[in-house]
């Protein structure tokens, strides 16, 4: 199929993801990796620490992965961490500098544990770059621990509370070399709605895709708003799409979608490997394209625009409510609300 007018991604491997030379998973788009080595990053990071949540399964691994190749001191966080051994591995686990830390993400007393947890274990008290990556994806209607609705909870106030609790020490983490990064995995599944601030819970109203929608929107704004607040400081925020890839503990709600993708020849040809899959993550969390540059959504390790008004589910680029300045200062405020900050 021949590529949208304008095409949507610029950088060094937005060509790779042109619909004319896309071939699924596997095929010529970066893995992280490829992009660690691409940025001559293989062991030059070892003065710097990353936090990544969600390390028991998908492409989280593959990220601490990616990023403990630079040299640097990894963290993941994970609420089984037997499953996060499993999936990390002894060897990567030997090295000593990946770490693991125990976080509920559908509790907020268990994410304000972690959070001084790692302030105890960091070296140096550092904190240079965090991947905001667990998600929970079309469940059925339930909540928190703290009665919020689950998946914005998880998706969204979870990685909120984390970073607000950190946030002193990424800016004071800041080089002028590199500057300190929050990392947000949204989902091109923003697209299927906006911030309902007239019912964040949608009671009386729920519907598992709605819900999953309206947390990755949140995920936007908030790094927007991250990047308004303190970029000057030397503290970015990024969100972005991953792209589409096999996880069976995310897609659990998702079978049916997942089965009808498979019989798409179009969405077939847009699917990752996991080792593909965390490249956009990697790319936000290290690439020398986006220093200096925050308040950006980044898709196929590339940077992104607007979709296309006629794009489909699968087309790059942001949805028309991803950027919304009133509303990223609105959801902050009421974040910082929610989970009892200032």
């Amino acid at each position: 199929m021949a590529s949208r007018v304008p095409f949507q991604l610029t950088g060094r491997y937005a060509e790779l993801n042109k619909w004319e030379v896309i071939q699924g998973p596997g095929d010529a788009r970066p893995t992280g990796l490829q992009i660690i080595e691409d940025e001559g990053l293989v062991g030059s990071m070892g003065d710097k620490v990353a936090l990544v949540t969600g390390v028991s399964s998908g492409i989280g691994p593959k990220t601490v992965q990616a990023l403990a190749a630079t040299g640097a001191t990894v963290f993941g966080t994970a609420r089984n961490l037997d499953k996060a051994r499993e999936a990390l591995g002894s060897s990567l686990l030997e090295t000593g500098r990946v770490h693991l830390l125990f976080m509920d993400q559908t509790d907020l007393a268990s994410v304000r544990a972690c959070a001084a947890e790692f302030r105890r274990q960091s070296p140096g008290g550092k904190l240079n770059i965090l991947v905001n990556n667990a998600a929970v994806m079309k469940t059925p209607e339930d909540r928190t621990k703290d009665g919020f609705e689950l998946q914005f909870g998880t998706n969204h106030l979870s990685h909120f509370l984390l970073f607000y609790l950190l946030k002193d020490i990424m800016i004071a983490s800041a080089t002028p070399e590199f500057c300190s990064r929050v990392v947000n995995v949204s989902s091109s599944g923003h697209r299927y709605g906006p911030v309902r601030f007239d019912n964040l819970t949608l009671q009386g109203e729920y519907d598992g895709w709605a819900a999953y929608g309206q947390s990755k929107t949140a995920n936007i704004y908030m790094a927007t708003q991250i990047d308004r607040l303190y970029g000057a400081r030397g503290l970015h925020g990024y969100s972005l799409d991953p792209g589409s890839f096999i996880n069976p503990n995310l897609q659990k709600y998702a079978q049916e979608e997942v089965e009808a993708a498979k019989r798409s020849e179009r969405m077939t040809k847009y699917f990752f490997n996991l080792e593909q899959g965390c490249a956009t993550s990697v790319y936000g969390a290290v690439s020398k394209e986006l220093e200096g540059r925050g308040g950006l959504y980044l898709e196929g390790a590339s940077v992104a625009g607007p979709v296309p008004a006629d794009g489909d589910p699968v087309e790059y680029g942001y949805g028309e409510w991803a950027f919304n300045r009133e509303n990223e200062e609105r959801l902050w405020e009421i974040s910082k609300k929610m989970v009892g900050v200032e």
